[in-house]
């Protein structure tokens, strides 16, 4: 390779690099902190403003005072839902949308001359709504809720283009080392982002603001740290593509989905291929939940004021990195499949504890946050090493489209579980023990799947330790 080549490769990489630094504090900041930590405030007090203009008295605890969070009902579109649940609803509607774009995304991507534009397209979209709920404020909870639904459109799209590129800038020996560090520079960049937020968060006096805006001005941030670091990341990523055709009278929408299905179609040679896949889609699901209603259950349930909450969730972050390094020592140890069978038991024994936590016990609640931050990173980052070597040589990107889109696809159930719970019990400690069915099963699933059968399968060699 000549050195411009060698120059011209590492300034690609990095170009990837900076796109998981770019999206990251829009995963860490705006959805699984202050997302969560103001929409259930808002939408309760659009449910006290019902119960002032109709008298609504069904939502009175037992000492006659309004539980705006557990009983009064918000309504959207006809549909009437405590306002309490609203977050963990809005996470369900979010990721489904999700799922019709990915597919969308994946073949404009794959039929562009230019996947630059199309991920900056999608990435500043995002960016955009997510600065946008800048004015997501008093009762108007709504506004939040439909700019929140376009940011995870740009979000989920962004990231489809994103991992396309990754054949692009790396060999298959290669591509490895690119991806972990990449995710690794994820962490950190959601990290960074969320420490500086924390910060004004906390002193937000100092700067002469209410903790409301603060809370919106962290909103804005998030967006504008999205949209500043892609264009770094944008510009650096490679010209080069040579796209795929579109057949005559076929809109690229339509061949999005015919890919999708040819892939699904396909994957039935590789049964055991598709189960590990399938347990993956389970336990992930629980992951993804976990993380997302986390700071709702501490502040709801536990009683936890935001400032608990947010530094709870930046040690999760920080945490997380040294957890997925550990993950990978010990599967080089042991293997992978035991270590996510080992991890899955630590994240059922962490929501055990999750569940006996005491309110106000914040060293109880801090000694749950590092169990999570443990295994929150390694276990998906060892499953989708593993599921790698599961896949035919030569169909890394129909299969790896065929893992997003399955993943995002299932991950509408864990937040669901958690608000449909949280609804009929009154009870979030109830909702969060709830969710230990999805590692349980994730767990039992895994353990069944031939995993060195499934490698050989798919005419590839198997490592020495599974």
């Amino acid at each position: 390779m000549t050195l411009a080549g060698t120059r011209s490769t590492k300034r690609e990489r990095w170009g990837w690099y900076f796109y998981d630094w770019a999206n990251s504090p829009f995963y860490s900041s705006t959805t699984t902190v202050f997302g969560a930590l103001s929409m259930s405030p808002i939408a309760a007090a659009d449910a006290k403003a019902n119960i002032t203009l109709n008298g609504d008295r069904a939502c009175l605890d037992a000492a006659g005072h309004p539980d705006t969070l557990n009983n009064c009902d918000v309504t959207l579109l006809g549909l009437h839902f405590p306002a309490g649940s609203v977050w963990g609803y809005l996470l369900s509607v979010a990721t489904v949308v999700q799922v019709l774009v990915l597919p969308i995304a994946g073949a404009v991507a794959d039929r562009s001359h230019n996947k630059r534009r199309i991920l900056g397209g999608f990435a500043f979209l995002g960016a955009a709504a997510a600065a946008g709920m800048f004015f997501l404020t008093g009762s108007d909870w709504q506004l939040g809720a439909a700019l929140f639904i376009v940011a995870n459109i740009g979000y989920g799209g962004s990231l489809v283009v994103y991992y396309s590129f990754l054949a692009d800038i790396g060999g298959p020996d290669e591509r490895d080392g690119i991806s972990a560090k990449g995710w690794a520079f994820g962490y950190l960049g959601g990290g960074l982002a969320l420490a500086l937020q924390l910060g004004f968060y906390l002193k937000h006096d100092l700067f002469g603001v209410g903790q409301d805006l603060a809370v919106q001005i962290c909103f804005l941030t998030s967006g504008l740290w999205w949209a500043a670091f892609t264009f770094p990341a944008v510009r650096r990523l490679p010209r080069r593509h040579v796209p795929v055709d579109v057949a005559p009278g076929r809109s690229v929408l339509r061949a999005g989905f015919t890919e999708l299905r040819q892939t699904l179609v396909a994957a039935k040679a590789y049964p055991l291929t598709l189960a590990f896949l399938g347990s993956y889609l389970v336990f992930t699901d629980g992951i993804n939940t976990v993380v997302t209603v986390s700071a709702q259950y501490g502040k709801d349930e536990l009683g936890f004021g935001n400032e608990v909450l947010i530094v709870t969730i930046l040690v999760i972050q920080f945490v997380a990195y040294l957890g997925g390094t550990l993950h990978g020592l010990v599967a080089r140890r042991i293997g992978a499949k035991r270590t996510i069978l080992g991890s899955l038991a630590v994240w059922i024994a962490v929501l055990a504890g999750a569940y006996f936590v005491q309110p106000k016990q914040m060293v109880q609640f801090l000694a749950v946050a590092v169990g999570i931050g443990l295994v929150l990173g390694g276990t998906n980052a060892l499953s989708r090493s593993l599921f790698s070597q599961m896949i035919p040589a030569g169909k890394d990107a129909q299969y790896y489209s065929l893992y997003v889109v399955g993943e995002r696809g299932t991950s509408w159930l864990g937040p669901l579980v958690f608000a449909g719970v949280g609804q009929a019990t009154g009870s979030f400690r109830l909702a969060i023990i709830a969710l230990v069915i999805f590692f349980a099963a994730g767990l039992v699933l895994v353990w069944l799947v031939p995993v060195r059968r499934a490698i050989v399968a798919a005419g590839n060699t198997p490592p020495g330790v599974l």
